[in-house]
């Protein structure tokens, strides 16, 4: 069967902290209990090595004088202390001479003994082995024999001497419990598995919390960041004040949520913009469209005006001609009083004639087609001359004059004439606005390739209803006796002649604004007027 292992990152890594902290308290405890045995193992060894010496000894003394009693004494005395259980002394036949236990004296041990194979099974019998040979553990009691070596003292005695050659005189056998010890090992195991399991449960509840304040907290502000984001909050921030991993992670975050936020509201701007820009390119596109109907229509009307002034310019010339003559012929006559009636019809048909004539005279202009002199001229010359030629109508209707240059002069491709010719017109449409007199301001500045001229009243400004058409021909609000309504036709025909622009930038009660716009460098320099 398969182990579903768990999605969430904690608990991971809870499992894998326990496990890790299981084997290794396992592994220190296993070897640390293992040596906790061989310690007091070799303890009680060592003690009961101790307690055989110390007999050893202690009778040595009484053997050399055969004193039976001395040495029983002492083996009996031995005997008494606590963990001994049996002490017993055995000469090289196996016989055991002396005994803590009086019931064993003078029996024979077989050397086949598990006890006695150890040293008996090697020839010839060795007098030193290593401790752990000496020792044998059964049914929780521990025998250690010592063996007895021959000395010089002991074959040079009285009582009973033994022979130089002989090695071995016999052993002490040394047999205690090993019950004390077997349960201090078995409470100090306890006791530190006891610890072992404590910590492993202490470091796995620490693991828990140190995991879940140190990982599963941020990594929840991250994810809920990430929830943020995904739900369109950019300006969300991951509240996160560390210098580690996931500390840098959410400095990332966040710097990330920024520059998501700056792209959006970029694009944003730039969808706006796009949208303004294509609304401004559609004026502008409407703005052609209308220059063009308007360009249309004034060479439809420069043609008709050409042939309708052609046609009408030699029957006026001739009345007006005759009526004068009638006039001069009629001032020979002495009949006064009806001679003066006829004259005011005479007067009456010559003042219509001049009118035709002017009329004529403005179709003439308008319909001119001869080509353009493209020269640069000095803007600031072409407005000295313009304001030289209206210096008398000025003065007569109280209008002054104001200049101001952004820049001291500036050159333009231009037929100067033309300009020229332009700049008066619509100075005679500034003073008209102020019959009360007024300033006429003149300024000029460059706005990237053009040269802009800007001409200012301080009249009434044109009505909204008016202002779409002004410059159509023929469209006028003054006295159409006096007015042809073809100027500012003229106007717009002579700026567009030159690639340029003339529209009115600004009108309100205080004043109208007319603008002019010429590029420096014309393009087509054999256009046509229209």
């Amino acid at each position: 069967m398969k182990v579903p292992i768990p999605n969430k990152l904690s608990t991971r890594l809870t499992i894998l902290f326990s496990l890790i902290f299981f084997i290794t308290l396992g592994v220190y405890a296993f070897y640390t209990v293992k040596l906790i045995r061989e310690q007091l193992g070799i303890a009680c060894t060592q003690n009961a090595y101790n307690i055989s010496d110390v007999i050893k000894k202690s009778t040595r003394y009484g053997m050399l004088l055969n004193s039976r009693e001395h040495v029983e004494q002492i083996i009996n005395t031995i005997a008494t202390e606590k963990g001994v259980l049996k002490i017993r002394i055995f000469n090289k036949s196996g016989m055991i001479a002396y005994s803590s236990d009086s019931t064993e004296i003078k029996k024979v041990v077989d050397f086949n003994h598990t006890a006695c194979n150890s040293c008996h099974s090697i020839k010839p019998i060795p007098t030193m082995l290593p401790i752990q040979d000496l020792i044998n553990k059964s049914n929780g009691t521990l025998t250690l024999i010592n063996p007895i070596i021959n000395e010089k003292q002991c074959y040079n005695a009285d009582c009973h001497a033994h022979k130089s050659t002989d090695k071995l005189l016999g052993i002490i056998s040394v047999q205690m419990s090993t019950e004390t010890v077997d349960s201090i090992i078995s409470k100090s195991t306890n006791i530190f598995l006891f610890g072992v399991i404590a910590t492993f449960l202490l470091l796995t509840i620490v693991s828990i919390i140190a995991i879940r304040y140190s990982i599963n907290k941020p990594l929840q502000k991250v994810f809920t960041g990430i929830k943020e984001i995904s739900k369109g909050n950019l300006d969300y921030k991951i509240q996160l004040n560390r210098s580690d991993e996931l500390g840098l992670m959410a400095k990332e975050f966040n710097l990330m949520s920024e520059k998501l936020k700056s792209a959006y509201d970029e694009i944003k701007d730039w969808n706006e913009n796009l949208n303004k820009k294509v609304e401004q390119k559609n004026q502008e596109l409407k703005n052609i469209y209308e220059q063009i109907v308007q360009v249309e229509k004034l060479a439809s009307l420069g043609k008709l005006s050409a042939t309708v002034a052609h046609e009408l310019n030699n029957p006026l010339e001739g009345i007006l001609t005759y009526s004068k003559l009638v006039s001069k012929k009629l001032e020979k006559l002495n009949d006064r009083e009806r001679y003066e009636d006829i004259i005011k019809i005479l007067q009456l048909i010559s003042d219509e004639s001049s009118r035709c004539g002017r009329i004529v005279k403005d179709l003439l202009h308008f319909s001119h087609q001869d080509e353009l002199q493209f020269v640069y001229s000095s803007i600031k010359e072409i407005i000295d001359r313009s304001l030289k030629l209206m210096s008398h109508h000025f003065q007569i209707n109280n209008v002054k004059i104001k200049l101001d240059f952004k820049i001291d002069d500036i050159y333009v491709e231009c037929d100067a004439q033309r300009i020229e010719q332009a700049l008066i017109a619509i100075l005679v449409n500034a003073v008209e606005a102020m019959p009360e007199g007024g300033t006429i301001t003149i300024s000029v500045a460059k706005e990237i390739d053009n040269a802009v001229i800007r001409i200012s009243d301080e009249g009434k400004g044109i009505p909204p209803e008016v202002l779409p058409h002004i410059f159509e021909p023929f469209f006028t609000t003054k006295d159409k006796v006096k007015d042809t309504g073809l100027g500012l036709a003229v106007v717009y025909g002579i700026v567009q002649q030159h690639g340029g622009k003339v529209f009115v930038e600004q009108t309100s009660i205080k004043g109208t604004t007319f603008k002019i716009s010429l590029p420096i460098n014309h393009s087509n320099k054999n256009g046509k007027e229209t």
